[in-house]
């Protein structure tokens, strides 16, 4: 294992550890909070097509976003994992309570009938992670799953956070994937302009 490589788990550690002194009131209001900064965006308005994402526990919640992305007429899309390419494709959604279903990892992802979406085709990429440093890098789960998908990605590329998701400094990698902003409860950070 690489120093970088080493870094990267010392801070997931931590990162984990400091979620769960957070309470649920806290992840239910911090999502609200993120998903009204969310669609007071350009980068929100103007995409047709948006990549969302379903939370796992002490992630913030982006149902608010899906509902209202559908109510605009935007195609959502979520996260799907196959299992022959052992890799993660997007596919859009229109009925999230038919088809949102729990998938490989126990996470709610979009039904083998929802039809795959092109990720040159998002406007607007809007990414979990464990933490996020204020230059635009995201620690994830370790796997490069996101990474992968997102160099594909020629749209706006999110990050979304709770404040206490944000550091100094995160280790980078050539494979490690630059944001575009970050959204949390507090404030919409611009990393690079485009």
């Amino acid at each position: 294992m690489s120093d970088i490589s080493e870094i990267k788990q010392a801070l997931r550690q931590q990162l984990r550890a400091e979620a769960l002194r957070h309470e649920s009131g806290e992840v239910i209001e911090g999502s609200r909070a993120i998903c009204e900064r969310v669609q007071q965006q350009d980068a929100w308005r103007k995409a047709k097509t948006v990549l969302l994402f379903s939370a796992v526990a002490r992630e913030p919640d982006l149902g608010a976003l899906i509902t209202a992305a559908l109510q605009a007429n935007k195609t959502v899309a979520l996260p799907r994992y196959d299992s022959v390419s052992a890799a993660y494709q997007v596919c859009s959604v229109h009925n999230p309570e038919s088809q949102l279903i729990t998938g490989q990892f126990s996470i709610r992802e979009p039904s083998p009938e929802c039809p795959v979406v092109e990720l040159n085709k998002l406007d607007l990429a809007l990414v979990p992670g464990i933490g996020f440093a204020v230059k635009g890098c995201r620690l994830g789960r370790g796997k490069g799953h996101f990474d992968r998908m997102l160099e594909r990605v020629s749209g706006w590329k999110c990050g979304v956070a709770f404040d206490w998701q944000i550091v100094d400094e995160i280790p980078t990698e050539q494979h490690d994937i630059q944001l575009d902003s970050i959204v949390t409860p507090t404030r919409w950070h611009v990393v690079r302009k485009r």
